[in-house]
């Protein structure tokens, strides 16, 4: 008959009721099995004729065990051969994943396992489909931090030389770099562990100033004066990837009056005549008024000249923020006039401190209304749009303000060598007092800038610096950024806004651990020197001797005399090295022209947290768009920041930190912290929804060992009903099987194609999902269930239990092939347990799920979810009892439905069909019209089901009824059903095997 396909109903999820199979876990005695002696006797004569499970493989792995057992597996089965086995293989199939690098200044923590892990599940899934992964493990070597680290070891670091400090920089990030490979590999991380790529390797650093020399060329890198993120703390220029932003900072905030000097001609003839006027100034930072040289408006805004109740002067401020300052001043402010802010212009005042200083009042668009006064005291040389502003009316951006964070002697001697974020800024607080400038002073809590590596806070600060104009990059960087796959797609707006906020990138860091920016400068003059032959020149050095060269190797040996005498200089003695070092983001960020093979140089995949979206997403993509106009990557995947399990950020002081060795390995004390392996660490990863912030604590971990034994179990039952079945010889033909199987095998394939797809999305929480809907419902509570009793009671070597066999053996290779990805430990503890030999000694040697398209067979599902539904109301109306006790009437009136279930049971009334195997009652009766002897209304079940056929051209709902009769015959003493004639014989079914034994 023709068999058309629907959508699976939830009538066979549900474990049914007292349907468990006796012999598994039946008592041993008599006594404890509640059976009469004699009964018992005979019970146990029938006990090994019983074809049990028999496997070595554990159902769970308690204490040091789990961990010891992974340790095993990986020396085994080959881990750390995998990686360069597979980059062998004979396949045009490649896939990319680029190894963003880590920090190399700390030990391993959970973040790293996140990423680690995530990328490892990436490059397994893609290995065992065939492809050639290319992933090569990195280290972010240079920087800040490290160069602290590596210092806070040593009592005295003021006299040391650059060198020394690189020294003691490098031999730090080598201790980091080991401690957190051998975790990388502890967690089963696929790579060639013995060529990883280092930011301090001197080819690295080569490549780096190469794609330096091509930016450089194009015009995309030069030296300017302008304002940077500064860190007092640190002694360097910031990028703003290197800042964090401290939602709790407290600034010393103020109000001021800069007395008018000059009226503003359209507003001569109401401010003349009348009494002081002052313009109302307000900032968080009064450490920066000694470097004002003028105050902005916004042209189209409203202000007003106001009349103070207090002291009867006249200021002037923005119209919609009359009243709230008069609310803080604690005064009441008299509107006198209102004008629209272009008609300040050519307007000026004097400055509160200076004597002599005149501030003009100049339009700027960044003024805003939503603080303060709606005029903005602006100082050119410590804020970013002051800058512009500066540079668009030629104005002084002298900064007052060295590099450690103090005034300078050109701020006066009253603030020189005064720290500006704090005796500085008390210092100018008092001068704005002393000169009755101060109207008020308030604490005010705000989101400021911290350097992310010190904690501490940064300043805006003018200097001499490197830049990239990404100004000229970003409109092409945005245009590929949207070819791009974005997993989650919202990514994509997230890092265009950043681009777009981003006008140039300070590159240069006043650091020693560093790539040297290769340029040099005049010991008289202090002009600079770079061109591309200096450059070249220097990149043949450091290929050959690394960038130590700078630091070692004499200035006659750095800089060319060719190049000296093209400016007009006889003597490249005249020349110094420059002393700054290339920001570490443009270190990482060139990482793709050294690591990434072939013409393209684009890797498939970039996978990292969501703060790359401004750091190395950014840094890689600017570079690769700034030297040859394309994106480094085909797709990004952005995943969260890790919590502790309450959503609360981790932290040794609240005790929440959880550190991946005591995960794997355990603690101190086992109780509190037990020993769960690499694998636990795994499924927590690949459980989560890593788009969002990824939680993780006890609670957390224990859940994923919990649901890992459960999966045990499942593989547990199948391995054990492995023990006498070589699929080789003793498979069955998918269409020779039973319909159960053959629904097996139909449910396999769809399971196989659904993670997949998630694979194939990055979505392994969606993996976790199917895998622990298939192995649960649809194997243990399901399949297992009906097919018990054909695997233990039947001959050993009987077609129907080959059947099963055969069909629990390719659920079995499914099953752990669709996880190995995510759990390779217990993947390779599972293949390695097949009684049978196979054909690699790896699962991960030995491909993908393989499924075949002869089981998805149209009817199929419409069969079995017909029965599935009738057992549904079977053993709805017994709940709580064994089923086997009950023997089953089905009513169908003649039809489709009726014709379906025939081809499962043909004779009218069996224990051994396969109707009433699904049924799960110790006999199943089919009939076409109701029994009057023995039908009564109280005991039909009555129910419909609907049936579509041939794509819905056959539509059909038919109605059934199902007559629920205690069992009429005895106990069987082997298998259990109520099938045998006596209460101490065996039924025909087992009568015949033992025959047969």
């Amino acid at each position: 008959m023709l068999w058309a396909r629907r959508a699976p109903s939830l009538a066979r999820r549900g474990a049914p009721a007292g349907a468990a199979w006796g012999w598994a876990r039946s008592a041993a005695s008599g006594a404890k099995s509640g059976l009469p002696s004699s009964e018992s006797r005979a019970d146990s004569k029938y006990r090994e004729t019983v074809l049990l499970p028999r496997s070595r493989f554990p159902a769970q792995l308690p204490g040091r065990l789990q961990p010891e057992a992974e340790v095993e597996i990986q020396q085994k089965c080959g881990f750390a051969e995998l990686y360069s086995w597979q980059r062998q293989r004979n396949t045009k199939n490649e896939f990319c994943l680029h190894d963003g690098p880590p920090y190399a200044n700390g030990d391993p923590h959970v973040g790293h396992a996140l990423n680690k892990i995530l990328k490892d599940i990436t490059n397994r899934f893609h290995m065992m489909r065939g492809y050639k992964v290319h992933f090569v493990p990195g280290w972010d070597c240079h920087g800040l931090p490290i160069e602290l680290k590596a210092l806070s070891e040593l009592k005295e670091t003021q006299n040391l030389s650059p060198m020394e400090v690189r020294q003691r920089a490098k031999e730090f990030a080598e201790r980091a770099i080991e401690k957190q490979k051998s975790a990388f590999i502890r967690w089963g991380i696929m790579a060639d562990w013995t060529n990883c790529y280092h930011t301090f390797d001197r080819k690295y650093e080569a490549k780096q100033l190469s794609i330096f020399h091509k930016m450089y060329d194009k015009g995309y890198i030069y030296q300017d004066y302008k304002p940077v993120f500064w860190s007092p703390s640190a002694n360097t220029a910031l990028a703003e990837a290197e800042l964090e932003y401290n939602q709790q900072h407290v600034s010393r905030s103020v109000y001021i009056k800069f007395p008018l000097l000059k009226s503003p001609p359209k507003l001569a003839s109401v401010i003349d005549g009348s009494s002081t006027v002052s313009l109302l100034i307000w900032t968080t930072q009064p450490w920066t008024i000694p470097a004002n040289q003028a105050i902005c408006y916004m042209p189209d805004s409203d202000y007003s000249i106001v009349k103070c109740a207090n002291t009867g002067e006249c200021y002037i401020l923005a119209a919609n923020r009359v009243e709230s300052t008069a609310a803080i001043l604690d005064t009441q402010f008299e509107v006198i006039s209102t004008c629209k802010g272009v008609d300040l212009e050519n307007g000026s005042c004097a400055h509160p401190t200076i004597p002599g200083r005149e501030s003009p009042f100049l339009p700027a668009n960044h003024v805003t209304m939503a603080k303060g006064t709606g005029l903005v005291h602006t100082a050119p040389a410590h804020g970013m749009e002051d800058y512009s502003v500066a540079s668009h009316h030629q104005l002084p951006m002298d900064c007052l303000v060295d590099e450690g964070g103090f005034f300078t002697e050109a701020a006066g001697p009253e603030l020189q060598n005064k720290a500006v974020l704090e005796e500085g800024n008390e210092a100018v607080i008092q001068m704005l007092q002393a000169a009755k400038s101060l109207l008020k002073e308030e604490k005010c809590v705000h989101s400021y800038p911290y350097d992310w590596r010190t904690k501490k806070p940064v300043i805006i600060r003018a200097s001499k610096q490197w830049f990239v104009n990404t100004a000229n990059i970003k409109v092409t960087a945005q245009e590929l950024l949207k070819k791009v796959k974005f997993i989650p797609a919202s990514a994509v707006n997230r890092m265009l806004e950043m681009l777009d906020r981003r006008t140039y990138w300070c590159i240069s860091r006043q650091r020693s651990w560093g790539v040297p920016i290769p340029v040099f400068y005049h010991k008289t003059t202090g002009e600079s020197l770079i061109n591309s032959e200096i450059i070249e020149n220097i990149i043949q050095i450091v290929e050959q001797q690394g960038s130590d060269a700078w630091w070692t190797l004499p200035v006659e040996q750095l800089l060319p005399r060719k190049v000296a005498a093209k400016v007009g200089s006889h003597d490249v003695l005249d020349y110094v090295q420059g002393q700054d070092v290339l920001d570490i983001w443009f270190d990482s960020g060139t990482s793709w022209a050294h690591v990434l093979e072939g013409a393209d140089q684009r890797a498939d995949l970039y996978l990292e947290g969501k703060d790359q979206l401004g750091g190395w997403f950014q840094s890689s993509l600017l570079t690769s768009v700034a030297t040859r106009k394309k994106a480094p990557y085909k797709t990004l995947v952005v995943h969260g920041f890790t919590l502790g399990e309450k959503g609360e950020k981790m932290s040794k002081s609240i005790g929440n930190v959880v550190d991946p060795d005591v995960v794997i390995n355990g603690g101190q004390d086992y109780i509190k912290e037990p020993p769960y392996g690499a694998d636990v660490l795994r499924w927590w990863v690949a459980e989560s929804n890593v788009f969002t912030e990824v939680l993780i604590g006890p609670a957390v971990l224990s859940a994923a060992k919990d649901d890992i034994n459960k999966l045990r179990n499942t593989l547990r039952f199948m391995l054990g009903n492995m023990a006498d079945f070589n699929p080789e010889s003793d498979s069955i033909p998918s269409s020779e099987m039973y319909v159960i199987d053959q629904y097996m095998l139909h449910l396999l394939q769809d399971y196989a194609k659904k993670v997949t797809e998630a694979y194939k999305e990055y979505d392994y929480g969606k993996v976790i999902r199917l895998l622990q809907a298939f192995h649960t419902r649809d194997l243990s509570n399901f399949y297992f269930s009906i097919i018990k009793d054909r695997l233990y009671c039947e001959e050993e070597k009987d077609p129907k239990r080959r059947s099963c066999q055969t069909a629990l053996a390719k659920a079995l290779d499914g099953v752990v092939r669709s996880f190995a990805p995510i759990l390779p430990h217990l993947a390779e503890e599972a293949f390695q347990g097949l009684p049978y030999k196979k054909e690699s000694e790896s699962v991960f040697r030995s491909g993908w799920i393989n499924t075949s398209s002869l089981w998805k067979k149209p009817g199929l599902e419409e069969v079995v979810e017909a029965v599935c539904a009738m057992r549904d109301s079977f053993l709805g109306s017994i709940a709580g009892k064994n089923a086997l006790e009950y023997e089953v009437v089905i009513v169908i009136d003649p039809g489709l439905l009726f014709e379906l279930m025939e081809t499962l049971q043909s004779e009218e009334s069996s224990s051994v069909s396969q109707l009433n195997e699904i049924m799960m009652a110790s006999q199943t009766t089919l009939l076409s019209e109701l029994p009057i002897e023995t039908a009564t209304d109280e005991n039909i079940i009555k129910g419909t089901f609907l049936i579509n056929l041939e794509g819905g051209d056959i539509h059909e709902e038919s109605s059934y009824k199902i007559i629920v009769l205690p069992a009429a015959k005895a106990k069987c003493l082997r298998c259990r059903k109520y099938t045998a004639d006596s209460p101490l014989s065996l039924c025909p079914r087992c009568t015949e095997v033992i025959a047969g034994k």
